[in-house]
C-alpha cells in the first residue's frame, strides 16, 4: 500500500496482518507500508490469561514477519474479545458466531489489542489497548438475523465488528479506545511510530 513517505529518518515499515480494518487505519495516518501477513498459531495457552495471551500472539506474529524483512520496521496487532478469562477468537462458522452474541448479549466484555514493533535493529515496542464494552439486550430473532449477514461475524474476534452496521447496532456504550475495538489503537500506534522515528 503506497500512502504518503514516512520521515527520512525512519526505515521502511511492514504491517504484519491481512486485515483490511488495520490496512486502512494505518494508511489513514499517512505512511507508506509493506503488507506481510504472519502465520502463526493463535491457539490460547492452557490457563494464560487474555492478557498474557493477546501481548504474546502480537510478538509472535511481529516476530516472524521480522525474522523475513531484515532491517525493516515491523508492526503487528492481535484483538482478544474477553469475557471474564474466556477468551473469544474469530468464529469459524454462523452457529459459532450465534453462540458469541448468546454470551455477549446484555453483558459488559472487555476488547483487548495488543500493538507490537519490531525495530530494525531488533528491539520489541509494546503497547496494549483495553476497552470496555456493553452490548445492548438482543432478542433470539436480533441473533438470528445477524448471523445472516456473513460479513457481519466473519474473520473478526468476538464475532461482531464496532464499524459495521450490524455489529455497531447492538453496542450499548463503549468505555475507552474505539480504534482499539476495530482492531488498531492509534494512540498506543502512533505512540511506538514516532518513538521510530516516523512523523505522525
Amino acid at each position: 500500500m503506497k500512502q504518503n513517505n514516512p520521515s527520512n529518518t525512519a526505515a521502511e515499515l511492514v504491517l504484519a496482518s491481512a486485515s483490511p480494518r488495520r490496512q486502512q487505519m494505518l494508511g489513514d495516518l499517512g505512511l507508506a507500508f509493506e503488507i506481510a501477513p504472519a502465520d502463526i498459531d493463535e491457539t490460547p495457552l492452557k490457563k494464560e490469561l487474555p492478557t498474557d495471551y493477546v501481548a504474546r500472539v502480537t510478538r509472535e506474529k511481529a516476530a516472524a514477519v521480522a525474522s523475513r524483512h531484515k532491517g525493516k520496521n515491523v508492526l503487528a496487532a492481535d484483538t482478544a474479545v474477553c469475557v471474564g478469562r474466556r477468551i473469544l477468537g474469530k468464529p469459524e462458522n454462523a452457529q459459532e458466531a450465534a453462540e458469541m452474541m448468546r454470551l455477549l448479549n446484555g453483558r459488559r466484555h472487555k476488547v483487548l489489542t495488543a500493538v507490537a514493533l519490531v525495530t530494525n535493529d531488533g528491539q520489541v515496542l509494546e503497547a496494549l489497548s483495553s476497552t470496555v464494552v456493553k452490548f445492548r439486550p438482543l432478542r433470539e430473532s436480533d441473533i438470528q438475523k445477524y448471523i445472516l449477514t456473513e460479513k457481519h461475524w466473519q474473520g473478526v474476534a468476538g464475532g461482531y465488528a464496532l464499524q459495521s452496521s450490524g455489529g455497531g447496532a447492538m453496542v450499548k456504550a463503549v468505555n475507552g479506545s474505539v480504534s482499539g475495538v476495530i482492531g488498531l489503537p492509534l494512540f498506543e500506534t502512533t505512540n511506538l511510530l514516532k518513538r521510530c522515528g516516523y512523523d505522525v
